[in-house]
């Protein structure tokens, strides 16, 4: 059946939801603007679809307009607000998107509370079916295992490491091709694993306020 097509003249939501990323095209009418925030892990990157828009992001200001984007870094206060009598129409994409996922600030960029949100704020049904309790055991697993993965692909990055460089000293371009790959299938299950506990975490946290 292929793969969902998206148009952001319909389809003003959010798109793809999961722990490392989260897009959608998003609307906003003459005047409006967003509460100045920014984001404790992700990097927010912007791209103007239709109309003009004038942004802020870690205290510099620049317009941009159809075709333009702009780029928020992790920690960096940033606020949008539209310009002229025409609505804006943005594609946008947050990554990682981990809960908190805003940090508000004040006028001045002083942060205040994080804002953990419902799932529902993202476009996605949370299971209620899953009780808290059941949540934090597989909380509690996944960093378990992300603990002992870690503790292996550590000591795999050192022995490996120590091959790599000696291959390299030696010209021994096999022998370094084959220590780099065995760092990088010990590396990879790490990965796998952060993401799940981030999974986990994402269903967890908003649970808290429901």
């Amino acid at each position: 059946m292929g793969f969902p097509v998206y148009d952001y003249r319909t389809d003003v939501r959010n798109v793809l939801v999961t722990p490392q990323i989260r897009s959608r095209f998003l609307k906003m009418e003459p005047g409006q603007s967003a509460q100045l925030h920014s984001h404790d892990l992700g990097h927010e990157i912007f791209l103007i679809l239709e109309g003009r828009v004038e942004f802020e992001i870690a205290g510099e200001t620049e317009e941009l307009g159809p075709g333009q984007m702009c780029v928020a870094l992790a920690d960096q206060p940033h606020t949008v607000r539209v310009l002229g009598d025409e609505p804006m129409t943005m594609y946008l994409s947050v990554t990682p998107h981990i809960h908190p996922t805003h940090t508000p600030r004040t006028a001045d960029g002083e942060r205040l509370p994080h804002n953990f949100v419902s799932a529902r704020a993202y476009d996605v049904e949370p299971d209620m079916q899953v009780t808290v309790s059941e949540l934090l055991a597989r909380q509690v697993h996944a960093a378990e295992l992300l603990a002992e993965l870690t503790q292996t692909c550590a000591a795999v990055q050192q022995e490996m490491g120590n091959q790599l460089k000696a291959a390299l000293a030696e010209g021994d371009a096999d022998a370094a091709t084959a220590a780099r790959k065995a760092m990088w299938e010990a590396l990879y299950p790490v990965y796998k694993a952060t993401a799940e506990l981030a999974d986990v975490w994402n269903a967890l946290a908003p649970r808290v306020n429901q």
